[in-house]
């Protein structure tokens, strides 16, 4: 099944923590702190990979979760890091956050491997604690955590030129023959369900990538029918060759076909509409006389307005020679600038390392406890305890911190002591 545009998630690897233990040897009576640090916890990244062109096995598979760093050891060891995870993803898979819609990263051109989410930070073991004040610390950093977030890929086909028009007026018989795409073929609307590539080899050594897009009908840009899936292919291209019926095989008026796309065309926005656009009227071999055909009320509908109209056959090639080459021209003289999306989604992808210092809270004896820790140590270098605001400050970053439940749950009572480095104080319940 052909898929381009999928809801996932991913989620990075979290910071392993890191590791609280002491040397301990034989004859060596106070060893010191050997606590190892935390693994880095692995990144999401995206990649792309050659060969794929669809986005389908997204959709049995939506959700993506990296490998989390592991805990530090004893004797100064480092936890693993995390695996980092790697997404393949087609060439001109746009990946923007789910819920706003903002583009987190294009992976087209030279954008082959982008970093989406960065893996957690792994924690500190104690031995970086160690101080000439507290030589003993029984604490270690925790690693930092994860980031998770839901995104959506949305495939935008990468080529110079896309063909438009109404189901079953010959697009797909035209690529076959003018490129190396097999795409499928036949009698009825809505053969192509997906949009197919082919290269087209002109003299000198050019040539030009072109993409059947799929037949586009009346109401596409309001999410009828497949049409916005559709759509959304046109984006990147720089030039648009629409197709229409000229023989109204099957009854059609070639003049209010073409109307009504380019008014779809302008509806969806995105500059779609300002694209330069060559209307090729095809089916010529089905027109016994081409003096009492359409073709002449395409050229005079629509010539004056700055668009070229060449009468074609998909099937005898009669007059794609001479389409190609105008259309080859087009470019040439087009600046060489391929749409690329720019980034517009930057909140918490790349994560400062804001991850909260670590601390403990013990029970010493009966009736003292003590609270310390380098997330402590900072608190107090800024905070005046001998000033009201300054306790009450203290008291509520306790109380946020959630060292007070820790001190209940060691089973503290009103009147015990609470030993916060040089500071002692009496406990209360509020």
């Amino acid at each position: 099944m052909f898929a381009d545009s999928v809801k996932i998630f991913i989620k990075s690897g979290k910071g392993g923590d890191g590791h609280v233990s002491f040397r301990r040897e034989l004859y060596v009576a106070a060893g010191g702190p050997n606590g190892g640090d935390g693994g880095k916890g692995g990144d999401i990244i995206f990649e792309v990979a050659d060969g794929l062109n669809t986005l389908s096995e997204f959709r049995h598979n939506t959700k993506y979760i990296a490998e989390s760093g592991q805990e530090g050891g004893q004797n100064n060891c480092h936890g693993k890091d995390g695996e980092d995870l790697i997404i393949k993803v087609p060439e001109g898979t746009v990946i923007k956050e789910a819920e706003t819609g903002l583009v987190i990263a294009d992976m087209s051109l030279d954008n082959k491997r982008e970093v989406i989410l960065k893996g957690g930070r792994g924690g500190k073991g104690n031995a970086h604690y160690a101080t000439a004040t507290m030589q003993v610390p029984k604490y270690a950093q925790p690693g930092q955590e994860a980031k998770e977030l839901y995104v959506r890929l949305e495939l935008k086909c990468i080529a110079d030129v896309g063909l438009v028009g109404y189901p079953n007026v010959g697009k797909s018989t035209f690529l076959s023959r003018v490129t190396n795409a097999k795409p499928k073929i036949a009698n009825y609307h809505f053969t192509t369900l997906q949009p197919n590539l082919g290269v087209v080899d002109m003299p000198g050594g050019k040539g030009f990538v072109i993409a059947d897009i799929p037949g586009i009908i009346e109401g596409a840009s309001e999410g009828v029918g497949l049409g916005l899936e559709f759509l959304r292919h046109i984006e990147r291209t720089k030039v648009l060759i629409h197709f229409v019926d000229a023989a109204s095989v099957e009854g059609r008026d070639p003049i209010d076909d073409i109307k009504k796309i380019n008014a779809e065309l302008e509806n969806y926005g995105a500059g779609v509409k300002n694209k330069p656009q060559v209307i090729a009227a095809n089916k010529v071999d089905a027109i016994y006389d081409l003096s009492e055909s359409k073709i002449e009320e395409i050229k005079n509908e629509f010539e004056p307005q700055g668009i070229k109209v060449f009468p074609v056959s998909g099937v005898s090639g009669q007059g794609i020679k001479e389409l190609l080459f105008y259309v080859s021209d087009l470019l040439d003289n087009l600046k060489d600038e391929s749409q690329v999306f720019e980034r517009e989604y930057f909140d918490d992808i790349s994560v400062p390392d804001n991850a909260s210092l670590p601390y403990t809270v013990e029970k010493v004896e009966d009736g003292l406890y003590s609270v310390e820790g380098p997330r402590i140590e900072r608190m107090l270098g800024y905070t005046n305890l001998e000033s009201e605001k300054g306790f009450i400050f203290f008291q509520n970053f306790m109380k946020d911190n959630g060292i007070l439940d820790e001190l209940e749950a060691l089973g503290i009572e009103e009147g015990d002591t609470v030993k916060v480095y040089g500071h002692e104080f009496d406990y209360y319940k509020e």
